[in-house]
């Protein structure tokens, strides 16, 4: 399906204004998912940029919601969650024109992103904010130790240094707090549903197959799906790579399976 992008503003957020790009299928059909995606770039990146991943969700019907959640209060926790937090709220309560009552509302992130989305749905299930249906993360920054078994795989595609100093400066107010830190979290049931991405070349994957773990065994629904090495994987957060991508049919499938188990639901 053909996608349409458009940027725009979400100038009724609670903590101000936000800029936002939005990805949607030129024939999506009522009730299209609305996702809130909140890109990588360790911490660090601000402004919006293009996202191969909302492009292929929308490829499939959804409607991709993509914040600058960098830029309006700063990069340091707690300050993206807020934002992060306060577009969801206005999402769960006006859909900013987008989808219609139908629609379901997932958040979803991949990276430093897969952090924020991660974070903001423990928070929804804290304020009992049941509007969420879901959660996708997409080879998520949990674990601001950097000390799984695949995170030695990290100076090979270059982000070791990057990721290491995108936790300084997030986490530069001296807390670990669970929201900042989500594997750190030692309450986690009552979660929204989760679709969990990576892949075996990925050194995020160790850090975010333990989180999905952990979600299932406190009796949340989880699906995930381990990507073979050799897709490209890792370029999706800025990782080097020399291989062609080829992991957008793979995200495509487990996102449709995983929208049609919620729809069931």
């Amino acid at each position: 399906m053909p996608v349409e992008v458009k940027d725009m503003t979400l100038d009724k957020v609670a903590i101000g204004p936000v800029s936002a790009r939005v990805y949607q299928g030129a024939e999506f059909s009522k009730g299209a998912p609305i996702v809130l995606f909140f890109g990588g770039g360790a911490f660090l990146d601000k402004g919006v940029g293009d996202c191969p991943v909302a492009d292929a969700l929308a490829s499939i019907g959804a409607i991709v919601v993509v914040p600058d959640y960098m830029t309006p209060l700063g990069n340091a926790f707690p300050k993206p969650l807020e934002v992060g937090f306060s577009i969801f709220s206005y999402l769960a309560n006006k859909r900013a024109g987008l989808g219609d009552r139908k629609s379901l509302l997932l958040v979803g992130g991949e990276e430093a992103g897969g952090n924020i989305a991660a974070a903001v749905a423990l928070k929804a299930r804290d304020h009992f904010a049941r509007e969420l249906d879901g959660q996708v993360l997409l080879s998520p920054m949990v674990d601001a130790f950097m000390g799984s078994s695949s995170m030695r795989e990290a100076d090979a595609i270059g982000m070791r240094a990057r990721w290491a100093e995108g936790w300084s400066q997030y986490l530069s107010a001296g807390v670990c707090h669970p929201y900042a830190a989500p594997c750190l979290c030692s309450r986690m049931s009552g979660v929204a549903p989760t679709l969990l991405l990576t892949a075996n070349d990925d050194p995020l994957r160790d850090e975010a197959l333990g989180y999905a773990g952990r979600l299932a065994e406190a009796g949340n629904k989880v699906r995930q799906h381990v990507l073979p090495a050799g897709t490209g994987w890792p370029s999706i957060y800025g990782g080097t790579s020399d291989v062609e991508a080829t992991w957008q049919d793979s995200v495509r499938q487990e996102f449709a399976g995983f929208v049609a188990g919620i729809g069931q639901h």
